[in-house]
């Protein structure tokens, strides 16, 4: 009987094995592919070629299909495989309190050296390229770093938390913890804007004409107290862009000086309507529903995706965490078209609101028009992309609402 049992069991340990070995195989080559293409080309520099949309957005599609699957594969391979089980150890030996800061902390640093050469290439000098960006190699490295180091630091104390509350309460826990992320999306939906985004970038408010325009369509809806604000975006890119970050009193409508400085200002009021518009629909509560309401079932999965005898004899281990986490970001990647379709709602009730608020069709026209030509966006991706990773609507589509509308003298 023992036999038969070892046949039945060692060829899915074995299957485990090659799978794990074949994500790690992947992960590493990836990186070591990219490492020896980022050192040649740190001491030969990129210089700005003929801009070709088409190729940007073809390139930039492959890539997004790429790092999805291998940072997943990864993370899934840390988890479940021989270096978990290391990093498992060696955060052993600390006091049970600090095991998971200190294994999930150790991870996130490692997954930043292994992205750096990536990131480089396929961040910095593809942009290079592309005449996207006129950073210094050494500015994007700077802040490279300080991003990874915060995001080292975040990551061990959310690793402590989360350890907590699934070694206290180990049946109960992901209703616990969902509860207990409701006031970390408030707070750092406050801290994000106030303290870490001026880190990389400056912020300063908006004046003169265009302020006093901003600020009477504000007024109309009773947000004319926001703070709207020029950020020195060209620090990093030529890309224009406008977005809105926290909550409360502390919301922020910004607009980057490349959106501002190349512009005509009925442009510029279009996409700031079309920000005030997530502004006055209280987006960003929405998007603090949709993440609690998305914990929920991702710590519901996860739990559910570990037998509870190993679960219990991983309790007071931080590998435990790692496979919870695992089990998230696997799920999270079948979640993503739901999660995609939502952010696409909410882009398309802000260009209705823009719509509503200037009576302007035609400069939303001529302002998404301008966005693909100066950020060569793929104005018409495939179903299938736009599906699984598109946050935003086509701008073929967008455009064609605001020209049906600029033809019925809307």
């Amino acid at each position: 009987m023992r036999c038969a049992s070892n046949l039945d069991v060692h060829p899915l340990q074995n299957v485990r094995k090659l799978l794990l070995g074949a994500c790690a195989g992947i992960a590493a080559g990836y990186a070591a592919i990219r490492l020896v293409q980022a050192a040649d080309q740190w001491t030969r520099p990129t210089y700005a070629s003929e801009k070709d949309p088409l190729a940007y957005s073809r390139l930039r599609r492959s890539l997004s299909l790429a790092d999805t699957a291998r940072s997943t594969a990864a993370f899934v391979a840390f988890a479940y495989g021989p270096l978990g089980d290391i990093a498992d150890d060696a955060a052993g030996k600390l006091p049970r309190w600090a095991a998971p800061a200190a294994l999930t902390g150790a991870a996130a640093l490692g997954a930043a050296l292994l992205e750096l050469p990536v990131s480089y290439v396929e961040d910095y000098t593809l942009e290079r390229h592309y005449g996207l960006t006129d950073q210094s190699q050494t500015d994007w490295v700077a802040e490279y770093v300080k991003s990874a180091a915060i995001s080292t630091g975040i990551t061990a104390v959310l690793g402590m938390l989360f350890g907590f509350a699934v070694r206290r309460a180990p049946q109960r826990w992901p209703l616990l913890a969902t509860i207990g992320v409701f006031p970390l999306f408030v707070a750092g939906n406050i801290i994000v804007p106030l303290y870490l985004m001026p880190l990389f970038n400056k912020f300063d408010p908006v004046t003169g004409a265009l302020e006093d325009r901003i600020r009477n369509l504000a007024a109309r809806y009773g947000v004319g107290n926001a703070d709207i604000l020029r950020m020195d975006m060209s620090k990093q890119t030529r890309k224009a862009n406008a977005f809105v970050t926290g909550i409360g009193h502390t919301h922020r409508i910004v607009l980057g000086d490349t959106l501002i400085g190349n512009f005509p200002e009925n442009e510029t009021i279009f996409v700031v309507a079309h920000e005030l518009g997530h502004y006055v629909k209280k987006d960003t509560r929405r998007l603090i529903a949709l993440g609690e309401v998305l914990a929920l079932v991702l710590f519901s999965i996860a739990n559910g995706g570990i037998p509870q005898k190993t679960r219990e004899q991983l309790r007071s281990r931080p590998l435990l965490i790692a496979r919870l986490y695992a089990l998230m970001l696997v799920a999270t990647q079948v979640l993503r078209p739901l999660l995609f379709a939502f952010s696409r709602s909410r882009e398309w009730a802000a260009d209705r609101f823009a719509i509503e608020a200037t009576k302007d069709p035609a400069a939303g026209v001529s302002a998404f028009r301008r966005l693909r030509d100066q950020n060569l966006a793929d104005d018409d991706p495939p179903a299938w992309y736009e599906f699984f990773f598109a946050s935003h609507p086509s701008l073929k589509a967008r455009i064609a609402v605001l020209e049906r509308l600029e033809g019925t003298g809307t």
